[in-house]
């Protein structure tokens, strides 16, 4: 239980890698605030986790308005007491041809992915810097390393760009006693993944099995992700043994990328 009497708040954890984190961080002792632009979902969530701790939090909370973000804050440290770690989860895509992209794709991407990840960093920074301390943990992707199987450009660009705020964040937050890391997912079986790959069998006429076999051939340990494997990445860096660790970006893709 080495999160016990840390409070954790997990975005975009209606459902998978987000809701493996929340249940992870719960399973270790965290008390939990669940965020998720659909409440309901971030309660589904809250519900499950409930059985590992005393106190759980759903929020509703779009991480694309600083609004928003400042709400969700709020609330979770009205609430819970304090803020000891933010895990900016919550991310959008959508599988496109580099050509095919419109503006209104990339401000959709860029808003929650970029924007969003920046000013959730920023607000719970606030409160860290007050209380003397605190982890922060940005999902990128190993699209930001360039893998060329990313979902499209714009969202390879703009989990570049989570990296590259990782690096710079925890240069100048480090004085504060403040933690900034990154996890960079590789091929994940989730919701939205199947969704993707749906899509993709159905426009090139393979079958959604094929899709899968093809998107797990090339990973050196011949197997996916779960959202499991991810949050067990997540609560490592939420731990006291992640004291000196920050400003990295941790690949867990079975060795798909390997810088």
């Amino acid at each position: 239980m080495t999160l016990q009497n840390q409070v954790v708040l997990v975005t975009g954890a209606g459902a998978g890698i987000g809701q493996a984190i929340a249940l992870a961080m719960a399973q270790d002792g965290a008390t939990l605030a669940v965020a998720d632009i659909d409440l309901a979902a971030a309660q589904r969530t809250a519900d499950k986790a409930a059985g590992n701790i005393g106190r759980t939090l759903a929020v509703q909370a779009d991480c694309g308005d600083v609004a928003s973000i400042d709400a969700m804050v709020t609330r979770t440290v009205a609430e819970l007491g304090r803020l000891d770690v933010i895990v900016n989860n919550a991310g959008v895509t959508r599988a496109a041809y580099i050509m095919d992209l419109t503006e209104a794709d990339w401000d959709r991407i860029h808003r929650v992915n970029a924007k969003g990840v920046f000013f959730c960093l920023q607000r719970a920074a606030r409160e860290m810097i007050k209380q003397g301390g605190g982890r922060i943990i940005n999902m990128a992707s190993i699209a930001g390393r360039g893998y060329a199987g990313t979902s499209n450009a714009a969202y390879a660009a703009s989990k570049g760009a989570v990296i590259s705020l990782t690096k710079t964040a925890a240069q100048q937050l480090g004085r504060h006693n403040i933690n900034v890391n990154a996890i960079c997912p590789g091929v994940t079986v989730t919701d939205l993944f199947n969704r993707m790959i749906t899509d993709r069998a159905k426009a090139t006429g393979k079958t959604v099995e094929q899709m899968r076999t093809e998107a797990e051939r090339p990973i050196p340990i011949r197997r996916a992700n779960t959202p499991e494997d991810i949050a067990a990445m997540a609560v490592f860096l939420a731990s006291p043994g992640a004291r000196n660790i920050t400003g990295q970006a941790y690949n867990v893709d079975g060795g798909l990328v390997t810088s």
